[in-house]
């Protein structure tokens, strides 16, 4: 194989490898704010609940105050009810008494509903308290592991365009800016593999003279097509015999 050929399609297998390291290290930051959003939720939805437990016995002592003042009225006007000159005051005084007597019941119902809903709430606060630790434990661990991962990847990354520098430096100048230019302008790949004499970036079916000077691997040349570098990856013992077809050569020496 040429070398500026072997040495291209290296150079766009390493360029490959750092892009796609270079993805998971960017995206690592993001799945630690994940986790660290998932803890924050928990926490403040524990703290929410623990607030509303409080708001709750708030709510029961001022609904209990209510039925101590209501009994108090009720005890002035039964009080007074020995004090009436008249039938019509005494039962306007009962009727009173009823009115107060039915909102106190209000109120006892109120402030059962709010018991019920107390209990609930409370014991997913006690639900949550046991889990608290295990889970600021288990996003320590999991954002321990990410950030140890992403070192590794950089380090990996920062020894892959270590190589790739070197083995680009073995290019001859004409081939790396073709490589540049092709990567510039082209989606991946800027380096195809011929493939049952098509081109796999476009797949367009080469012309056999093309094929089979692509298949020697002797020069560098690209896709009549889309202008790819093309190289031939098996050997041209397994290939048929080369043909002889008159098409127009592309190549790069």
């Amino acid at each position: 194989m040429h070398p500026d050929l072997k040495a291209v399609v290296e150079v766009q297998q390493l360029d490959l490898e750092v892009a796609e390291l270079t993805k998971l290290t960017d995206s690592l930051p993001k799945e630690i704010q994940t986790l660290q959003a998932q803890l924050d939720n928990f926490i403040n939805s524990h703290e929410e609940r623990k607030k509303r437990v409080a708001a709750n016995l708030k709510e029961r002592k001022d609904l209990e105050g209510d039925i101590k003042a209501t009994q108090d009225k009720i005890s002035r006007h039964r009080d007074q009810l020995y004090q009436v000159k008249t039938n019509d005051q005494y039962k306007a005084l009962l009727k009173e008494i009823e009115g107060e007597e039915a909102s106190i019941r209000k109120v006892e119902d109120k402030i059962l509903e709010k018991m019920i809903e107390s209990e609930e709430i409370q014991k997913l606060v006690e639900e949550a308290a046991a889990k608290l630790e295990g889970e600021k434990a288990r996003v320590a661990e999991e954002i321990k592991k990410l950030e140890n991962e992403r070192q590794k990847d950089i380090g990996e990354c920062e020894r892959l365009k270590a190589r790739r520098k070197e083995v680009a430096a073995t290019l001859s100048e004409e081939v790396l800016e073709l490589y540049e230019r092709i990567r510039t302008y082209r989606k991946p790949p800027a380096v195809a593999e011929v493939r049952n004499g098509l081109c796999t970036a476009c797949n367009i079916q080469l012309r056999p003279q093309v094929y089979n000077e692509i298949r020697t691997s002797e020069t560098v040349m690209v896709c009549e097509n889309c202008s790819r570098i093309q190289y031939y990856a098996g050997p041209p013992a397994e290939d048929p015999a080369l043909d002889g077809g008159d098409g127009t050569r592309v190549s790069m020496s």
